[in-house]
């Protein structure tokens, strides 16, 4: 088979198409050959440093709609020839840039009908990443105000579509060109970032997600109401000054998660969910791929095709 790889940390030149063995899936896993990849700013920030997994050699990675080839021991609720869509374990479980990749099985759902595969690989790491941090960190509910940073992004615009979903009032940021894109997934204010300072115009927020860091955590704290929370998917919230403003503060490392995911699922199955394709690229062409994402001009989703 063919997989994406990398001998050594670096720019997106460091990525090679390799040939390794097909893998076995083991007990409790399934063997999915993969049609299409997500591509997530934690692939080229791993090519680049390592981050998590470390030295290389790996293969990147943790987005994947396929179709499954075989099952191992103990499996009950997949087949092989399922389509199935979901997250790898994170960040242990990489290898989604390949033809083919061994997951756990219950880290799959079956892919809905209505999508393809390039809309469900789009999905899995960025949605859940979203459901975890809006819905079981934050406890969003119906009628309560949140802000998302970077709301035309890979998780920016999943989140918008899945606070509205919970019936909840989506402020988001993003330039003014994107505003009418973020806008037609449910947000129903828009603050171009650039030119206006978000922090002195929104009050009275229940939640912030914020995917940006930097200064845009304690920016924010002053836009929370009493009690609301801050979550952090770029893990920078140890010095706010939480206690100041009387909020909280969540740092979040997604987790591949079966009932996230049926949930994720659901939300496509009845058109309240959808990702944005900003671009795809077949397997070999991944630094490209690189290329594109580390732009930060990207709207949606970077996808490869197998």
């Amino acid at each position: 088979m063919r997989a994406v790889s990398q001998d050594v940390l670096g720019g997106p030149e460091v990525l090679k198409v390799i040939e390794p063995e097909r893998p076995t899936p083991g007990p409790s896993e399934v063997l999915v050959e993969v049609r299409a990849a997500g591509v997530n700013p934690t692939d080229w920030i791993h090519r680049a440093t390592g981050l998590i997994l470390g030295r290389p050699p790996f293969v990147l990675g943790w987005e994947v709609s396929g179709v499954v080839a075989a099952v191992g021991l103990g499996v009950t609720i997949h087949r092989p020839g399922d389509q199935v869509f979901g997250m790898l374990k994170y960040p242990y479980g990489n290898g989604a840039h390949a033809e083919y990749v061994v997951s756990a099985a219950r880290h799959l759902v079956r892919k809905p009908a209505n999508v393809d595969h390039v809309q469900a690989a789009a999905l899995p790491l960025a949605a859940t990443t979203a459901w975890q941090a809006l819905v079981d960190t934050a406890d969003l509910r119906a009628g309560q105000r949140v802000l998302i940073h970077a709301a035309a992004g890979g998780v920016g615009h999943l989140a918008v579509q899945i606070a509205k979903a919970r019936g909840a009032y989506v402020i988001g940021t993003a330039r003014a060109a994107k505003h009418d894109f973020v806008r037609e997934l449910g947000a129903d204010e828009m603050i171009d970032y650039p030119t206006t300072d978000f922090a002195a115009v929104v009050r009275d927020v229940d939640v912030v997600l914020d995917g940006v860091g930097g200064e845009y955590g304690p920016r924010s704290l002053p836009t929370l109401r009493r009690g609301g929370i801050l979550v952090s998917i770029v893990n920078q919230v140890g010095d706010l000054e939480v206690g100041r403003y009387g909020v909280r503060a969540a740092e979040m490392l997604v987790e591949a998660d079966h009932a996230a995911m049926r949930q994720i699922a659901a939300l496509v199955e009845t058109g309240r969910l959808r990702a944005a394709i900003d671009s795809m690229f077949p397997l070999a062409d991944a630094a490209k791929a690189h290329e594109r994402g580390e732009t930060g001009r990207v709207t949606g989703k970077i996808v490869l095709t197998v």
